[in-house]
């Protein structure tokens, strides 16, 4: 008996469609019924390669094989998924299976994960389509019944595989065409590309350039404090013919730009009465839509500092493992039309009424009358802002599924309580308030106070009270007709900030609405709501830009490393825009979205990305590295070999009379103008901070000029003279830190060190040395001054882990044995009062006596 084999994207969908369709059998990673056999992909199984005969090994990267346009894709399996697609063959080749139902997610990545199976396992065999937007069992059996023929899917099918085909040619020639540039001069020095991860960089180091050209301006706020005879309030005066910031983004209504006329206003209105006017409206507020990825990665990093990554991994944690969540790689914030018995029935299991034992009994207790109140007040009702097919794309919104919760990690239970707080919000009714808007004017100028108080918190009750303080501000009652007495009036002085860095949870919002401000409306169109990557992949960019060292996280922020500036340097130098602005990605979503409905072919497609690429590998054959256009200044110091003038180039810093430079770019550390100013000036800078090591572990060093000129590291070691021993240290002229902990002689800075003066020379006969720099955090003599008179220096907060990369603060404190020793932020934890703490410096009597110390050296 014939049999059609039913392949899903995920193992997850599998296991739905058994039970939806009935009658399955399952046998290790199938099922098998009278009329089907149903397996699953595990996402992507196989990944495009280039065939051998082009392929180029990575250390032959040179222009001389660019561009590398290969007449046809080899596909490769993925090594960890491998077992899966050779099941999956072994499926599709059964003699008894003579058609095959394309049951993956409905889009272009479901499309091709499916294409990419049966080109790899040469099928020949008929294909139908399931194309379903909702998980119920109804949905799953409808789908069934309306089946859609494989070369409808032609379009999508050949947008899939040219998106995938063009992010390869685009990533890999541009990634080896930018790296052959940068290894002309010698030594090989990776810089990846790609059509999204690029786009993404040149945001960040766009707001970096605009934060570093901030100059700031000084303006002046005019506050009146009145009192009344109910009690006092306070307004703040504001231009009644203010249009907006439209020529200066720092305009606002109530900035003052000179101070002479804010002290006009002061004199003015000093001690004079005022007329009250108000006017009070009702205002409402709906509660915020369901999760997607994006917001729900978003919010995370806002709320509790999670990478994007890290709310990834566990929101598939509480999809695949808990099964308390349903898909999260999806960027839609509705739900299906057909969902509504769906979510009566999880906000059944919410309600906590019939939930087995063992459940995480207080986590439901925090959601039972949310859920019970939705329930009995019949507010669950089909409402087009939650249930919307047309909203819905391969996947509906984040919500939580019929699973009650259990054995939940910390991190796992905040991720979830997110998900079911925002999944009771939004049924129910909006928060009202009564905003008052009140006029106070003193001598004709207006001075305005704001209100708002909280009628019905609504949806807002979900989130307790702490989600409402900060909207409820209450005024003291002005009676009509009542004067007021302007009890002070004052001017206060402040200054515009440059626009913040981004987070992770900003930048995703960066790359969602990147392309909104395009000009070309069909590229705007073809770019809403995809922005650049999805969300599936968002997460990985970013991880991928820290992993090559573009960028580095700092607490929560995201800055670009002096290789993210070399690269846009590069890129901009070069004219190819098209690497480092997001209208490529909206063009080609614009093409692609043709070649779905069929208005375009493959072919067309495929050719004009190849002429890109060429473009591409030309235009960085046509340039030198010293003849990159670029903002390069000259240096005020002169050649130390010549006295020649000094310019900055793309990558080194050249004399103009004579054969001395400077890289820019040393141990993946870019040297600012200043510092090698400084270099050349003194014949030494530093310590300096970033340089990293073979292995990518960061180290801080000085910089100097040896007698030949040249620069090199030094470490801050003892000098030696040309026989290897030890030469006299002369502390003659350096300023006495304090006294050494261990022999009570005096301390200096020498080098990268704070040392005793007794450890350096050729007689030594102490051993106290600290590093200026311990872990990525600089320590300044006020400090070691401090860790010197008082046995520890104030909380420093610029730990860098060396094992976790992490960022961390600690105490340095002087131990009982002399040593330098960290000891972390007194906390108490559950269950006790200990504090915890580690270094080499005892805790003090108590702590030791109550509990031992894991003791741990500062590395100096």
């Amino acid at each position: 008996m014939s049999k059609k084999l039913i392949i899903t994207e995920k193992p997850s969908v599998a296991a739905d469609l058994a039970r939806a369709l009935g009658g399955f059998v399952r046998h290790d990673d199938y099922y098998e019924s009278d009329d089907y056999v149903l397996s699953s992909a595990i996402g992507h199984l196989l990944e495009l390669a280039c065939p051998e005969e082009y392929e180029v090994k990575r250390g032959k990267w040179s222009f001389a094989n660019l561009p590398v346009i290969p007449p046809h894709f080899s596909l490769q399996p993925i090594a960890k998924t491998e077992s899966r697609l050779k099941l999956l063959v072994r499926l599709i080749k059964r003699k008894d299976v003579d058609g095959l139902v394309n049951a993956c997610d409905a889009g272009r990545e479901g499309e091709l994960i499916f294409h990419y199976i049966t080109q790899h396992a040469a099928n020949r065999k008929p294909v139908q389509r399931l194309w379903l937007q909702s998980m119920t069992p109804q949905a799953i059996k409808e789908g069934f019944t309306r089946l859609r023929s494989g070369s409808d899917m032609r379009g999508l099918s050949d947008a899939a595989v040219c998106r995938s085909e063009s992010d390869w040619l685009v990533g890999i020639n541009g990634t080896r065409a930018m790296t052959a540039f940068n290894s002309k001069t010698g030594g090989f020095h990776l810089t990846t590309v790609g059509r999204v991860q690029t786009p993404t960089l040149a945001l960040i180091v766009e707001r970096e350039d605009r934060i570093r050209s901030f100059k700031a301006r000084a303006y002046w706020e005019l506050e009146g404090i009145f009192h009344c005879r109910a009690g006092e309030y306070r307004g703040k005066w504001f231009d009644e013919k203010f249009k907006g910031k439209e020529e200066d983004e720092h305009a606002r209504a109530d900035r003052l730009w000179e101070e002479a006329r804010g002290r006009m206003l002061q004199q003015k209105c000093q001690g004079k009465p005022g007329e009250v006017s108000e006017e009070s409206k009702a205002s409402s507020q709906l509660s915020p839509l369901l999760y997607d990825l994006t917001s729900l990665q978003r919010e995370a990093n806002a709320r509790f500092g999670f990478s994007a990554k890290a709310t990834l991994g566990l929101a598939q944690a509480l999809y695949e493992k808990h099964k308390l969540l349903t898909y999260p790689r999806t960027d839609s914030r509705a739900l299906p039309e057909d969902y509504l018995a769906t979510v009566r029935t999880t906000l059944a299991m919410l309600t906590g009424e019939g939930v087995g034992k063992g459940h995480d009994e207080a986590l439901l207790a925090r959601y039972a009358p949310f859920a019970t109140r939705i329930l009995e007040s019949n507010w669950l009702v089909p409402n087009r802002r939650v249930f919307n097919d047309s909203k819905v794309s391969d996947h509906f919104a984040i919500i939580p599924t019929l699973q009650a919760p259990k054995h939940l990690s910390e991190p796992e239970s905040k991720l979830y309580d997110m998900v079911v707080k925002r999944f009771l919000a939004i049924f129910h009714p909006a928060a009202e308030f009564l905003v008052t808007t009140r006029i106070t004017r003193v001598d004709g100028e207006p001075f305005k106070t704001e209100g708002k108080v909280l009628v019905n918190p609504g949806w807002l009750a979900v989130y307790g009270r702490d989600a409402q303080q900060g909207d409820e501000a209450n005024l003291v009652a002005v009676a009509p007709g009542e004067k007021v007495r302007t009890e002070r009036v004052v001017l206060s002085a402040h200054q515009t900030k440059p626009p913040a860095r981004y987070s992770e949870a900003s930048l995703l919002t960066a790359m969602e609405s990147a392309g909104k401000a395009m000009d070309d409306e069909e590229l705007r169109a073809a770019m809403a709501g995809r922005g650049l990557g999805t969300p599936a992949t968002r997460a990985q960019i970013i991880e991928n830009l820290l992993g090559e060292q573009y960028l580095l996280r700092e607490g929560r922020e995201l800055l670009p490393t002096a290789k993210a500036f070399s690269l846009m340097t590069l890129l901009n130098g070069l004219g190819i825009p098209e690497l480092t602005a997001p209208e490529l990605t909206g063009e080609w979503e614009w093409k692609l979205a043709r070649l779905e409905r069929g208005e375009m072919s493959r072919e067309e497609f495929m050719k004009e990305i190849a002429a890109m690429t060429q473009h591409i590998v030309d235009r960085a054959k046509s340039y030198d590295s010293d003849s990159i256009p670029g903002d390069f200044g000259e240096l005020s110091t002169p050649c130390p070999k010549c006295g020649g003038r000094i310019k900055e180039t793309y990558k080194k810093f050249q004399c103009q009379g004579c054969e001395f430079s400077l890289w820019k770019i040393v141990a993946g550390r870019q040297f600012e103008a200043s510092e090698i100013e400084e270099l050349l000036a003194q014949r030494k800078v530093g310590p300096l901070s970033g340089f990293r090591n073979k292995q990518g572990r960061p180290f801080s060093a000085i910089i100097q000029l040896n007698a030949a000129d040249a620069p090199e590291f030094d470490f801050g070691q003892s000098s030696t003279g040309s026989d290897g021993a030890a030469e006299e240290v002369d502390f003659s002229q350096s300023e006495v830190l304090g006294s050494c902990p261990k022999c009570a002689a005096r301390v200096f800075a020498h080098g990268m060190a704070y040392v005793c003066e007794k450890s350096v020379g050729p007689v030594r006969s102490c051993d106290f040395r600290s590093g200026t720099v311990i872990l990525q955090q600089a320590i300044e003599p006020e400090q070691m001054r401090k860790l010197l008179s008082t046995g520890r220096t104030d909380l420093l907060k610029n730990f860098v882990s060396a094992r976790t990369r992490r960022k961390f603060s600690a105490f340095l404190v002087r131990a009982a044995d002399g040593k330098v020793a960290f000891e972390f932020e007194k906390r108490e934890p559950k269950g006790t009062a200990i504090p915890r703490r580690s270094g080499d410096a005892a805790a003090g009597p108590a702590a030791e006596a109550a509990a031992p110390v894991r003791r741990k050296k500062a590395v100096v």
